[in-house]
């Protein structure tokens, strides 16, 4: 009776299914089994026939000895969204390999189970797959009259199962199956075991994700409802290219631009064009060539002088690098914007590199040493990071020296690893890099006298000048 049961509460559970999914993919499975309760942890057992199984994957592919082969076993799935599947499955056999089964005895087994399964690729070919669930199992004495039966309609067990498996592929919607499932029941009355299977897996139903009718297999966008005659894909902007192939989906434009437009019809897309309201050609990115000097007017500081590209399109009599106004001819900072005023460098004020200067004498080495030592050192350094912030032009000289300790080439070497080292202090503390360069003047220029020893401590300093020139 309660085999009846459960078959019919699996068959209504199927007709439910299948009628609030009638437009889902579905998977029939037909496989021969084999049941085998030897490698499964050898624990004795009451409900066993005589003799200890095996400890667990004990002889685990010992299939003479130990896979009782029969079946059928059949199963139901039904796709998800994404990877997952849930389904059920019903099997039967008479199982008689059994350890200490010495009289060969048939036991007729029944399992029905419901599961959940994720197969991590959904391209042709093989796709393995993991499942698990929950079911019932039951192995019953082929003789109710027995004095002892060792198996009994009521030996009915709840069990968790786990396993996983192999799908080779035939055709789009037939499949060699093979899988291993282990059966663990949690109930006293149930007996453990693995079951393996091989047969054949069949595809059917809608397999439209989108909901075009147009199926999975044979529409480019699968996950986009779309048109028939762009293979399931949809044109958003209704300019005649599918979204799949256009450049600009949501602006109507030409198949010449891959769907997307332009609006001085120039031949150059609006997304490409750096003047997009202005016709160009190609070659000036879109841009018009007022002079014709190879420059276009975007970026062409004389538009109506034939100029060459490396002056920004102007003569090469007015040249002038770092675009201050002032001509390099005239610019004493040639590569520093500057102003007019300062003939073309940077309008820093004496005030401020007098201010950095100040500073640097309080950068302070040991002698023999380039290293930056002591809190207060930094926070000195921290003053000149927010002076250099404050007046964001000009490049300045780190100038490094020394005492008179030691020989005259050593100083010199000693000098310039302080000012690198004072310079890469700045540099790490945000500083850009190409405004601050380093020279080494030795011995020369002491602020005191080297005879004593607080003398050549304040000689072992940097100094800051503002960059003039080369």
């Amino acid at each position: 009776m309660k085999k009846r049961l459960l078959i019919l509460l699996t068959l209504g559970v199927f007709t439910f299914g299948m009628a609030q999914t009638a437009d889902a993919p579905w998977r029939v499975n037909i496989s021969a089994n084999a049941i085998d309760i030897y490698p499964v942890g050898g624990t004795p057992s009451t409900l066993l026939p005589a003799g200890s199984q095996g400890g667990f994957f004990d002889d685990f592919t010992n299939v003479g000895d130990h896979w009782t082969i029969g079946g059928p076993t059949l199963s139901v799935e039904r796709f998800l969204k994404g990877k997952f599947s849930v389904g059920a499955m019903l099997s039967i056999n008479n199982v008689f390999k059994i350890e200490g089964n010495t009289a060969g005895t048939e036991y007729p087994y029944f399992s029905v189970d419901g599961f959940i399964k994720y197969s991590p690729f959904t391209g042709k070919g093989v796709r393995p797959f993991i499942l698990g669930g929950w079911g019932l199992s039951s192995f019953e004495s082929i003789s109710l009259d027995d004095e002892n039966p060792l198996f009994l309609s009521s030996n009915v067990s709840q069990q968790v199962v786990g396993g996983f498996g192999l799908d080779f592929y035939l055709a789009s919607n037939l499949a060699l199956s093979v899988q291993t499932n282990f059966k663990n029941p949690y109930e006293t009355n149930g007996v453990r075991h693995f079951q393996h299977q091989a047969g054949l897996s069949y595809t059917f139903g809608s397999n439209d994700r989108d909901k075009d009718g147009i199926p999975d297999d044979k529409d480019k966008c699968p996950d986009v409802p779309g048109l028939k005659e762009f293979e399931g894909c949809p044109d958003t902007d209704e300019d005649g290219i599918p979204d799949n192939e256009d450049d600009c989906p949501e602006e109507a434009g030409s198949k010449e631009l891959k769907g997307c437009p332009d609006s001085d019809g120039d031949g150059v897309a609006d997304k490409d064009d750096k003047c997009p309201e202005e016709s160009g050609s190609v070659e000036t990115e879109g841009c018009p060539d007022s002079d014709n000097d190879g420059v276009h007017d975007g970026i062409d500081k004389c538009p109506d002088e034939v100029g060459v590209a490396s002056n920004k399109g102007c003569p090469l009599d007015l040249e002038d690098q770092d675009g201050d106004g002032v001509p390099d001819a005239e610019d004493l900072c040639p590569e520093q914007a500057g102003t007019a005023e300062k003939n073309g460098c940077p309008d820093v004020s004496d005030a401020v590199v007098q201010t950095m200067n100040n500073y640097g004498a309080m950068i302070n080495f040991m002698a023999n040493s380039d290293r930056i030592l002591g809190k207060k050192m930094f926070d000195t350094l921290e003053k000149i990071k927010a002076l250099l912030e404050e007046n964001p032009n000009g490049t300045f000289l780190i100038e490094g020296y020394s005492s008179s300790d030691g020989d005259e080439a050593y100083n010199q070497a000693l000098s310039i690893k302080r000012a690198e080292s004072v310079r890469n202090a700045l540099i790490k503390m945000g500083v850009d890099v190409g405004r601050l360069e380093i020279s080494g003047q030795g011995e020369a220029n002491p602020l005191d006298s080297n005879e004593t020893a607080e003398g050549r401590a304040k000689n072992r300093r940097v100094q800051f000048r503002l960059k003039m020139g080369n």
